[in-house]
């Protein structure tokens, strides 16, 4: 089994073609699309969902590898093993990366089980050996990582453009972007709300840059 290197692909305003009609394709044309994907799926059928998604470009034809042209990453959900692997075969050869849905044996890459909580991003993998614990332990992790985190780490972002433009020395910088990432500013977010958390970072901004003066 493959061992893999664990990556985030940009794929804004990348075109992603997903092959297959189903509600497995839809799903995976949702994701696309939330990362800022131009999603085209092709399928000579479409399930309910992708006939009412207007965000994506639909392609009403059985698949042949022209339908690739163009694309950044390829995904595969046809319900037909031969027709899969051909999917897969035809990708390859264009230099694409590709993902056949649950044979992980026709994929350049794989897609982690993951826990989206704004711009956090927790992924899990088994490359390939257990989806099914990949699943059990995103469960796990989405009633450790609430909705908190989410306005956290949207905070943290704002303060790293703030200290990073105001404030001068590397090493100053990367002291104060440790600490206020620290759990003990999450928890005040927790307990008495983000405006609280901003005002402590910038209590602790201040007293760090004060120190080397």
């Amino acid at each position: 089994m493959a061992k893999y290197y664990p990556v985030f692909l940009n794929l804004q305003g990348k075109k992603c073609v997903v092959v297959g009609g189903g509600n497995i394709a839809w799903r995976k044309a949702c994701s696309l699309k939330d990362a800022g994907a131009q999603v085209t799926v092709v399928s000579p059928a479409f399930c309910t969902k992708l006939k009412e998604d207007m965000s994506v470009e639909r392609i009403q034809q059985e698949y042949d590898q022209t339908c690739l042209e163009g694309a950044f990453v390829v995904i595969a959900s046809t319900d037909n093993e031969e027709m899969d692997k051909q999917i897969y075969y035809d990708a390859v050869g264009k230099g694409l990366l590709v993902n056949v849905v649950d044979k992980p044996e026709f994929c350049t890459f794989i897609v982690p089980a993951s826990v989206m909580r704004g711009d956090l991003c927790i992924s899990i993998s088994t490359g390939g050996a257990s989806p099914a614990l990949a699943k059990n332990i995103r469960e796990l992790l989405e009633n450790q990582f609430g909705d908190e985190y989410d306005s956290f780490v949207g905070l943290l972002s704002e303060m790293r453009k703030k200290i990073l433009s105001e404030v001068p020395g590397e090493a100053v910088r990367r002291e104060i972007l440790q600490r206020i990432a620290g759990f003990d500013l999450l928890d005040i977010a927790k307990k008495t709300g983000i405006a609280e958390a901003k005002r402590k970072m910038l209590e602790i901004a201040s007293g760090v840059t004060n120190s080397v003066r």
